[in-house]
């Protein structure tokens, strides 16, 4: 029997670069040009898959021409399907699925997607959705206004980042390599870019320098970005009650205004230790179905507006190692936009060991993935919204599973003659949980 000292609550998230690799002059992310230029050869690092070598003009928002769409009943056979696929541990899921592969008769399935669970990373969506509407309230009719202020401010991380533990993908011109590292105090990057690592790494400390400048966006409004050390003197001379104010209207109000529910769909604050103590916030929340509805906004280019919506879509784009619910060798030729985070924790049991993502009190792991089939010119079009609570079992790896299990349920809705099928198609196969792709960039929370 292994002897634990404590018990063991860790929150984990992805790591997995986002926003497509042409992108650099665009944006000034810098690591974009390093992965275009891995992808040339003219830098080291790792080649991305084939879905995911679309540029910037091919992300499109799917759903603009159906504005009114809202979900629809859920299909009982196809609901059948995905509680079958679950078996025995249907009742530790939640699951929301939308097909949209015939535009004309979107099809919705869903089990237990009414329950509540702690989105852990995944509400890092909602902080850019916080964003993104400040960014339209103060200049609602001038787009090139706010590209400008994505692009143009330079972010410097400070205290708030406290305690660093996920790494980010960084590269400077000149660089033979794309590095990753923590974020360390001073570090500077863009807006663009600190949005990018919230999204793309999961890096918790970028989150929390994310979330800091919409609470100076709401502060400051058209002189934001002002002289850093008057914002660093706001923050610092504020009192709580106020700068708690400001977080809760910067970050919850966008979630109503943009017709979510708020009891169903929240991010209640920071991700850092320090940046919490410094501006409290409230609890987190969210269910698969209203998770859905906000990837069905975003596709209609109703989360803010159209610009915001695709940029936030964007954001969720995979340029990189494809990890947990993504790794699934069936999506390989898929874009896929995504988001994940988890939170296990483990106490003492006699013959079991606690390792990451094998929480044996709780094991949750949270996808949110957008599937369009093969990148290129989809065929399949599919949104997935998946909690999951198995216990004692590697929950990224489960993940894996279920994710070749709905592209297989999909497929077979859709089927093609084969003498349509491309002949590099990879057939949607399940791979053990021991050939899952190593996540030793994900770094545990403290």
């Amino acid at each position: 029997m292994r002897i634990f000292t404590a018990m063991a609550i860790v929150l984990t998230a992805t790591s997995a670069a986002a926003y497509p690799i042409d992108s650099w002059e665009t944006t000034g992310i810098t690591r974009l040009e390093g992965a275009r230029l891995v992808e040339s050869g003219e830098v080291q690092g790792r080649k991305i898959p084939p879905g995911a070598q679309l540029g910037i003009d091919q992300i499109q928002l799917r759903l603009l021409d159906q504005p009114e769409l809202t979900l629809p009943d859920p299909d009982l056979a196809l609901s059948r399907d995905l509680a079958r696929v679950l078996g025995r541990e249907a009742k530790y899921y939640g699951i929301a699925l939308l097909d949209l592969s015939d535009p004309d008769r979107p099809t919705f399935a869903e089990h237990r997607a009414d329950v509540v669970f702690n989105p852990g990373s995944v509400g890092k969506i909602l902080i850019a959705l916080g964003l993104f509407q400040e960014l339209a309230d103060l200049y609602p009719d001038d787009i090139e206004a706010r590209r400008t202020v994505l692009r143009d401010t330079i972010v410097r991380a400070d205290s708030f980042i406290m305690t660093p533990s996920h790494e980010v993908p960084i590269w400077n011109p000149g660089d033979k390599r794309v590095a990753r590292r923590k974020l360390s105090i001073g570090l500077e990057g863009n807006l663009w870019t600190y949005l990018d690592w919230m999204l793309s790494a999961s890096s918790n400390a970028a989150a929390s320098m994310t979330l800091q400048q919409v609470v100076l966006m709401k502060h400051f409004g058209r002189d934001y970005p002002a002289p850093l050390e008057t914002m660093r003197s706001f923050l610092s001379q504020t009192d709580k009650s106020t700068l708690s104010a400001l977080l809760i209207d910067g970050l919850q109000t966008p979630v109503t205004r943009n017709g979510l529910d708020i009891d169903k769909l929240r991010q209640g604050g920071f991700f850092t230790a320090e940046a919490k103590r410094r501006i409290p916030g409230s609890n987190s929340s969210a269910t698969a179905r209203d998770m859905m509805r906000l990837l069905v906004r975003m596709e209609q280019g109703r989360l803010v507006d159209d610009f915001s919506s695709l940029e936030l879509k964007r954001l969720l784009y995979l340029t990189d190692r494809r990890i947990r619910y993504a790794s699934s060798p069936a999506l390989q030729d898929a874009a896929v936009f995504f988001k994940s985070g988890s939170l296990y924790k483990c106490a003492p049991e006699e013959g079991f060991t606690c390792t990451k993502y094998h929480g044996n009190v709780v094991n949750m792991m949270n996808s949110v993935a957008i599937v369009e089939s093969p990148a290129t010119a989809p065929r399949l079009r599919y949104m997935v919204v998946v909690n999951s609570n198995v216990l004692r079992k590697n929950s990224a790896g489960v993940h894996q599973a279920l994710a070749t299990a709905i592209h297989k349920m999909i497929t077979a809705r859709h089927p093609v003659p084969a003498t349509e099928v491309p002949a590099t198609e990879i057939p949607a196969t399940e791979v053990p949980a021991t050939e899952i792709p190593s996540e030793d960039a994900d770094h545990p929370a403290p």
